[in-house]
């Protein structure tokens, strides 16, 4: 048995009066009529969040949340409830209540409990105990300090420190039982600068699952710089002009486009209702040759990495676009089952009071084999973005809209000035048929992505090399 899965059972059955038994107890009054299947999901988790503001740590906040949700799915039907109150009596009486969905015929015997593997991905360790409160604050006071020094036109610092420590345990009527102490940490600072009257704003920060001593001096400096340089440049822009034209990615966050505009058609539940612009193209080409998309969950210390997914199967590596073929869909165990596939590890909720639907996890363009300096040498006239906010996708269309926060506009093979208000319009699947080349640069994001699907929100992780785009419209302010 797994250290993880012993923690998790001291604290969340045993500290409760609750063991396997019970359990299968309750997955017995499930199955006392036709369901294909259930799960119990137990969670506990403490937050917390520091903010800088002015000079002073101006707020300050911790949590603690604990529950259990308990699903039943019959055929496309799923049935849900939960509780805060981790007892055995309200156990049954969600039990009770998700037989709602059930179908007539003999009564079923769930399997006797077992444990399940998962990864060794990080530690299982609490992030918010790794730091003293008053050397949180302290980090705070220097980041901001960093920031302050690099640049006299600076003249606010925003700056913010967040952990979160997560026990989650999962019984399956299958027997499966499974657990994953999962840490989570996250700087991230917002700068703002003013020459003549203009004021302009550049913001960075990192993170992963691991504790507080990760942002040793070094880390913080390049925070500190990446934010005031992004600012900075953007005093420095002029008006970005707008039509259609090649647009060069920069390699690492601005994987955010592939996340937002090819991800999230790739996920199972659009693609098993067929609303998705990628539905049934499994096995045709879907981008240009060269381009192969991968979501990893198994990436050590990553922000989007799990041990195991919310339904306790583990995390994997998923090839969805292979040298622009399209080659297969993220999976939950549900739409696994209605659509005949293997399930991939990639169910996810925000906590026991969702139900889980197939998310992504680490979303990824890998390498090609041109150098960066050789894709923009390419451009006679284009726009690099280097940076983007945020974004918008229609799923079903596959229509984007993404706003970018660092851009150059790329003439005659060089970078020359940058611009503000560049916009990306275009369609996510026609986007992949016209990325031209592809670097050999692949860089994951710095740790700071949070995904938004059906009211839940996920951290996950982004990344990409340099990508030559030809022929995307460019929305600007000239």
């Amino acid at each position: 048995m797994s250290s993880a899965l012993q923690l998790a059972q001291g604290a969340l059955l045993t500290a409760h009066g609750l063991d396997a038994r019970h359990l299968e107890q309750v997955f017995g009054k499930m199955f006392a009529h036709r369901v294909d299947y259930a799960d119990l999901y137990f969670q506990y988790s403490r937050a917390e969040s520091w903010s800088l503001e002015e000079g002073i740590v101006k707020s300050g906040s911790f949590s603690i949340d604990q529950g259990v949700g308990v699903r039943a799915v019959s055929g496309e039907k799923t049935a849900f409830a939960y509780s805060d109150d981790i007892t055995l009596a309200a156990l049954e009486d969600a039990a009770l209540a998700t037989r709602a969905i059930a179908r007539q015929g003999g009564k079923q015997v769930a399997a006797h409990l077992h444990a399940g593997k998962a990864h060794a991905l990080y530690l299982p360790h609490d992030p918010i105990a790794t730091l003293k409160a008053d050397d949180k604050v302290a980090l705070l006071e220097k980041l901001e300090r960093m920031a302050r020094s690099l640049d006299p036109r600076v003249t606010q610092v925003m700056a913010n420190l967040a952990g979160e420590y997560d026990v989650v345990l999962v019984a399956r009527s299958d027997g499966l039982l499974n657990a994953d102490i999962r840490p989570l940490v996250r700087v991230s600072l917002q700068v703002i600068v003013e020459s003549n009257g203009r004021r302009e704003q550049g913001s960075a920060g990192g993170g992963g699952r691991f504790g507080y001593d990760y942002f040793s001096e070094e880390i913080l400096q390049r925070y500190a710089k990446e934010a005031v340089h992004q600012a900075t440049v953007a005093l420095e822009a002029r008006p970005a002009p707008a039509g259609n034209m090649t647009v060069v990615l920069g390699s690492g966050w601005p994987g955010i486009l592939l996340h937002e505009a090819v991800g999230h058609g790739l996920e199972g539940d659009f693609n098993r209702k067929g609303s998705s612009a990628f539905s049934g193209r499994v096995g045709q080409r879907v981008a240009a040759k060269g381009v192969t998309v991968v979501d990893d969950g198994t990436i050590k210390d990553r922000r989007g990495s799990l041990n195991m997914d919310d339904e306790g199967n583990p995390t994997q590596r998923t090839v969805l676009i292979e040298d622009g073929i399209l080659r297969g869909y993220l999976q939950d165990s549900m739409n696994a089952r209605l659509m005949k596939v293997p399930v991939t590890g990639n169910a996810r909720r925000e906590s026991f009071a969702h139900l889980p639907i197939p998310r992504m996890t680490n979303t990824m363009m890998l390498n090609g084999d041109k150098t960066p300096e050789e894709i923009i040498a390419s451009v006679k006239y284009g726009l690099y973005a280097a940076n983007f906010g945020g974004g918008q996708v229609d799923i079903t269309s596959g229509k984007f809209v993404f706003s970018t926060t660092e851009a150059y506009m790329i003439e005659d093979g060089k970078i020359t000035y940058p611009v503000k208000g560049a916009t990306l319009i275009g369609n996510g699947p026609e986007a992949l048929t016209r990325v031209s080349m592809i670097g050999n640069d692949m860089a994951l994001d710095p740790g700071v992505g949070t995904c938004g699907k059906e009211g839940q929100s996920v951290p996950v992780g982004v990344g990409q090399p340099t990508v030559r785009i030809d022929g995307l419209t460019v929305g600007g302010t000239a």
